[in-house]
């Protein structure tokens, strides 16, 4: 038996042209070379009241090998999560303050892989033990993110911005070491 549906219900089931799904930026490792333009801000403004939000975070890989532990720690900034309300009217300011976040992440992912370093990690234990190790990392970057913002009212707070600038600065040649 051969069996005929109205064209009607043929396109109720089949889209007319396949969606246009736009992949993600790629994420920009941190680079003492490469700072953030605005360009690299891709995703639309929220309707908070911030002038822009910088998207960032520490990506971390581990594992073992024949029982002997290597661990990989970057700070990457995500565009496709970052915005800024109005690029063209936006500060150089205002984009000191959003590099400064990410200077921060890198800071952090310096202090987690300076703390790698010297932990000797049990290969058959590594997960609780990196968890425990990775969940303090993180708490104490965030808890600085969040000082950062509120000691410089984001950026607005100028000469809190310059004292956060030179101490973020200073923190990340102190740990050179442990830049990738």
């Amino acid at each position: 038996m051969f069996f005929t549906a109205p064209i009607w219900l043929l396109s109720l089931l089949m889209p007319a042209t396949p969606a246009q799904v736009t992949p993600p930026a790629p994420k920009i490792t941190w680079s003492a070379t490469r700072p953030l333009t605005w360009t690299d801000f891709k995703a639309r403004p929220n309707i908070d009241r911030l002038a822009a939000l910088t998207s960032s975070t520490i990506d971390a890989t581990i594992g073992c090998l024949d029982f002997k532990f290597s661990g990989k720690v970057q700070a990457t900034f995500a565009p496709s999560e970052s915005w800024v309300r109005n690029a063209a009217q936006a500060s150089p300011a205002l984009l000191r303050h959003e590099q400064l976040h990410f200077d921060l992440t890198e800071v952090h992912a310096r202090l987690l892989r300076q703390k790698l370093s010297l932990i000797k990690f049990d290969c058959l234990h590594l997960q609780p033990a990196f968890n425990n190790l990775t969940k303090v990392a993180f708490l104490a970057w965030q808890r600085d993110e969040a000082r950062y913002d509120q000691e410089s009212n984001h950026g607005l707070n100028a000469p809190k911005q310059a004292e956060w600038e030179q101490k973020t600065r200073l923190r990340l040649e102190e740990l050179a070491a442990f830049a990738e």
